[in-house]
Formats: structure tokens, C-alpha cells, sequence
């Protein structure tokens, strides 16, 4: 009787621990504690379905205006020398490079593929479907017009194709997809607006031209109104869902770490990142969420969101362990040519001949000391799009109320 006990308790055992292996292997939702990572097999896209309190058919197309955080193929086509345009960019999803300056997908990838939608592909492509959205962004775009950056602060910037100018193409490209007014505007209600991330680029120019720190917050308001401004013509053109996207932490990016390195150790924060750059970031975004304040009293029947990518990739240090990563090289480039503890050298980028890459890109929050990589991206939209929704399904609720009420 022990004997076959004994066999029955064995048997159960084992049946046990392989179910516990089966679902294990066969889990596809991505948890905190259960961070799948992508290869170029695919994503796991359907997981986070379940998730999100909005499905495709709330909305039908996504707009994106923005820099390299969001471009999907702009820059390299209109200077095809652009080092997001080299090997090893793309090689974790696409195998190639496609523009975008991360080893694979960016948070607009994500947010496409979460709603439902095809990936979004950049204006300047000829052989590009428009049917559900548009890509304006250009990698080294700034917020402030080329001229200004020039006469008034005396900076120099790489491109510009500024944010007045993909504006311009926001606007051609609404009137030759959608001459008639009506149908425009209806489209535009259906769809949504990334703002940004914008305005960092004028700050990084600044920075990294030498540019002293007041001047550089000197730059603020001028920065932020020009978002504003940006905003309220899109809203004029018939948009209702927008979302603006504040600022990184741009004091933890090895770019920063690495150019503004010091033996003060009073300047840096719990998490070795340079608190004076992570402090002006964040007034930035402060600056920001005013205006977006003023943005929604002015136009009530628009949906306006903040996304707070600062406070999101933070977290994501602070617990980088929890997501996924390697906790000792969250603040080193995977790609990058600086041989030191970021790994970052403004002498060798990636994408350059002599530059190395690391073996495992989904351990890296950092792609190229700039940029971050496809894994920072997803476990980002993961966090950010949630949030973004329930923002812009709560205005619906609120116009629903206010038309059934009257």
C-alpha cells in the first residue's frame, strides 16, 4: 500500500511540475514579473489585447510628429547618410536598418500594433500605405524653427525639418488624401495625435554646444509654444485626441553621463543619473503640463493627454531587474564606442565601421547612448498606453454626458 502511495505521490509529482513547465513556456502575458522579450521571430502583440480599455475601432489611424524617438523612416530618406540608416540598427526585428534609430521597433510600433493597426509608415516614403496614419517625425528634428535656433540662440542644428515643417506636410497631406472638408475632419476625430516626443532636440543642440544652463531654460518657454501652438492648429484642422509626450530623463542617458562626467558625486541622483539635466528636463515637462491645462479649458470637446515618459523610463531604472534587464548596464549604451561604464563616445557612434554592439540588446535600456532599445520601448508603451486611453475614454464619456444631458 506505501509502495503504490509512494508511485501515486511520484506520479502526481511529475504531472504537476510538467504543467508548471507548460505554462511557463506556453504564458504570453507580459507581466512585470513575467517580461517576455522580442526577437526577430515576432513580438508577443496579442498579449496586452486583453489590456487596453480601447480597441481599433475607437482609433482608426494614428498621426505622429516628433524627432528620432518616433521616426520610422524620414531622415534616412531625406539624407540617406544618417547613422540610423547603418548596420547594427534594426537588426533585433527587422534584421536591417529602416530609419529608425533603435535595434528594432519604437513605441509608435507598439502603440500600432496594440490597437490593431499596421505600423506606421514615415511621409517620405513613396511606397507607404496612408489609409491609417502618418509618420511625420524626423530623427534630429527640433521644436523651434531652423532660423530661430540660429539668430536667436545661436545654435546649430543637423536638419531642418523642424516641427513647422512637418506641419506642412500634415496639412498637404490632409488635402490630398482628403479634399473634402467634412470627411477630413471626420477622419481626424477617429484618429490620434502624438505631439512629440518633441523639443528635446533643441535642448540637446544646446547642451552639447556648450550652451550654459540658464540659457538652456531660457529656451523653455519658447520651446513649450511652439508645442502649443503646433497643438491648437491640429485642432483647428478637426483633431480630438491628442497626446503630448513630455521629456526623458535625459541626465541618466550615457550621452549626458559620458559628455558631463564628474567628480562631484553631489551631482548625481540615487540612480548615478546628473541631476541638474534630469532637473531642466522636468521643468520642461512642468512647463508642458500647463499648457496642455490651458489647451483643454480652451477646446473642452478635445481629448488632450500628457504622457509621462520622464517618470516611466525612470521607474524602469529604478526596478530595471523587474523588467527584464540587467541592472549593471542600465546606464551603458549597447552600441556604442566609449570603452567605459556608458559605453558612449562622441567619436565613435553606432553605426559606425569601428563600433562594436553588445551581445544582448534586450538586457540594454540604452540602444546607442541616445537612443533606447526595441526591449525599453515595448515595456515603455506597455506602461504608457494603458493610461493614454483611459485619459481620452474618459473626455468621450464626458462629451456622451453633456450631449445626452442637454
Amino acid at each position: 500500500m506505501s509502495i503504490l502511495l509512494l508511485l501515486y505521490s511520484s506520479f502526481f509529482i511529475v504531472i504537476l511540475l510538467i504543467s508548471c513547465l507548460a505554462s511557463i513556456c506556453l504564458s504570453h502575458n507580459f507581466t512585470d514579473y513575467n517580461t517576455i522579450r522580442l526577437s526577430s521571430d515576432g513580438p508577443p502583440y496579442s498579449s496586452f489585447d486583453d489590456h487596453l480599455p480601447f480597441t481599433s475601432h475607437q482609433i482608426s489611424a494614428i498621426y505622429q510628429f516628433g524627432d528620432s524617438i518616433s521616426d520610422t523612416g524620414n531622415l534616412i530618406r531625406a539624407d540617406p547618410s544618417t547613422n540610423c540608416g547603418n548596420w547594427p540598427y534594426g537588426e533585433t526585428f527587422f534584421n536591417k536598418p529602416t530609419g529608425r534609430c533603435s535595434d528594432g521597433l519604437l513605441i509608435i510600433d507598439f502603440f500600432a500594433k496594440f490597437l490593431n493597426l499596421p505600423l506606421i509608415d514615415a511621409y517620405l516614403n513613396k511606397d507607404g500605405n496612408f489609409t491609417q496614419g502618418v509618420n511625420f517625425a524626423v530623427a534630429s528634428a527640433a521644436a523651434l524653427n531652423y532660423s530661430i535656433l540660429g539668430e536667436k540662440y545661436s545654435i546649430w542644428a543637423p536638419t531642418n525639418l523642424t516641427l513647422s515643417v512637418q506641419l506642412g506636410w500634415f496639412k498637404s497631406h490632409l488635402h490630398s488624401f482628403y479634399p473634402n472638408i467634412s470627411e477630413r475632419r471626420n477622419m481626424l476625430a477617429k484618429g490620434l495625435v502624438l505631439m512629440g516626443e518633441v523639443g528635446g532636440n533643441d535642448y540637446n543642440f544646446a547642451f552639447t554646444q556648450g550652451k550654459p544652463l540658464p540659457d538652456v531654460y531660457e529656451m523653455v518657454p519658447d520651446v513649450v509654444q511652439k508645442i502649443k501652438s503646433a497643438v491648437e492648429e491640429i485642432i483647428d484642422l478637426g483633431a480630438t485626441q491628442i497626446a503630448i509626450p513630455g521629456n526623458f530623463p535625459i541626465g541618466c542617458a550615457p550621452m549626458y553621463l559620458s559628455q558631463f562626467k564628474t567628480n562631484d558625486s553631489t551631482k548625481y541622483d540615487e540612480l548615478k543619473c546628473l541631476k541638474e539635466y534630469n532637473n531642466h528636463a522636468q521643468y520642461h515637462n512642468d512647463q508642458l503640463q500647463q499648457i496642455i491645462i490651458e489647451l483643454q479649458k480652451s477646446h473642452p470637446n478635445v481629448a488632450i493627454a500628457y504622457m509621462d515618459i520622464f517618470g516611466t523610463l525612470k521607474e524602469i531604472l529604478r526596478h530595471a531587474t523587474l523588467y527584464g534587464f540587467d541592472a549593471n548596464v542600465t546606464l551603458m549604451a549597447c552600441c556604442g564606442g566609449g570603452h567605459d561604464e556608458y559605453n558612449y563616445s562622441s567619436k565613435a557612434f553606432c553605426g559606425d565601421s569601428v563600433v562594436l554592439v553588445c551581445k544582448s540588446p534586450q538586457e540594454y535600456v540604452s540602444w546607442d547612448g541616445t537612443h533606447l532599445t526595441q526591449q525599453a520601448y515595448y515595456v515603455m508603451a506597455k506602461k504608457l498606453l494603458p493610461s493614454l486611453l483611459h485619459t481620452l475614454q474618459n473626455v468621450a464619456e464626458s462629451k456622451e454626458n453633456l450631449v445626452s444631458s442637454s
